[in-house]
């Protein structure tokens, strides 16, 4: 099975509920199935939004998906939870990000096509992302690093984890 995770960020409506949702969307795609999921933490926004997001992640172990066709049905699911691209790091109901993937052999995905890149470009430098990455698995090596090493690496001004929220998403 390959396996691909996904960052999950909400900051209008009813997060916590919208969470939730998207986990569920996810778990209904064909030849999707949920695996390990993450602590939902609230984070200060990275840029011009206007209220603190809940972050999460989830890992997918999936048969027959391509990365890119998973990509397209997250995108769908942003915009079935009432997604509107506007502003770059604004305010949204949902933030559905493909981080990683690792192929059946355990060999991490890269993929640098328009639309998709793999590992995402911004993953290590961003807390609200590493964060629940390491609740999930603090050994997942990306770029050969484990993730818990990239997570300890940011400085304390690039820090927007304010604190846990919740159990898990979903």
């Amino acid at each position: 099975m390959t396996r691909f995770f996904v960052a999950i960020g909400s900051n209008l409506g009813d997060r916590p509920a919208t969470i939730r949702s998207a986990v569920e969307a996810m778990a209904a795609l064909p030849g999707v199935i949920i695996g390990r999921r993450s602590h939902v933490w609230q984070t200060r926004p990275l840029g011009p939004g206007s209220g603190p997001f809940l972050n999460a992640a989830v890992e997918l172990l999936c048969t027959d998906v391509e990365p890119a066709a998973l990509l397209a049905s997250l995108l769908e699911i942003e915009r079935r939870h009432g997604r509107e691209r506007r502003e770059r790091w604004g305010d949204r109901t949902l933030d559905l990000d493909l981080l990683c993937g690792y192929a059946e052999d355990g060999g991490e995905l890269v993929i640098d096509v328009p639309g998709l890149t793999l590992p995402h470009p911004g993953f290590g430098a961003r807390d609200f992302v590493l964060q629940p990455l390491v609740d999930i698995d603090p050994g997942l090596l990306i770029r050969g690093r484990p993730s818990a090493d990239w997570l300890a690496a940011l400085a304390d001004e690039d820090r927007t984890v304010l604190g846990r929220f919740d159990a898990e998403p979903g």
